[in-house]
């Protein structure tokens, strides 16, 4: 028998301009993602919005504001 897995994890890296940071795996709702930037956990609707909740392949967090440049990004099902 074969197992699948996926990915928990997306990790990136900001640049002060791109504010959508795609992730590739399902989630049942944008509460189930853990968003942080250079270590630091954000708030969703403060900080980001999630789309591609149900969808198998994912969608995108948008932050309101661009990530730093250089700032480690980091999305992950929680």
């Amino acid at each position: 028998m074969t197992l699948s897995t996926q990915g928990n994890r997306q990790d990136t890296t900001g640049n002060n301009c791109t504010k959508a940071f795609p992730y590739t795996f399902k989630i049942l709702a944008a509460s189930d993602l853990d968003v942080l930037v250079g270590g630091v956990q954000k708030t969703l609707t403060t900080d980001y919005t999630v789309s591609g909740v149900g969808v198998a392949t994912g969608g995108t967090v948008t932050f309101i504001t661009a990530p730093g440049c250089g700032l480690a990004v980091a999305i992950v099902r929680d």
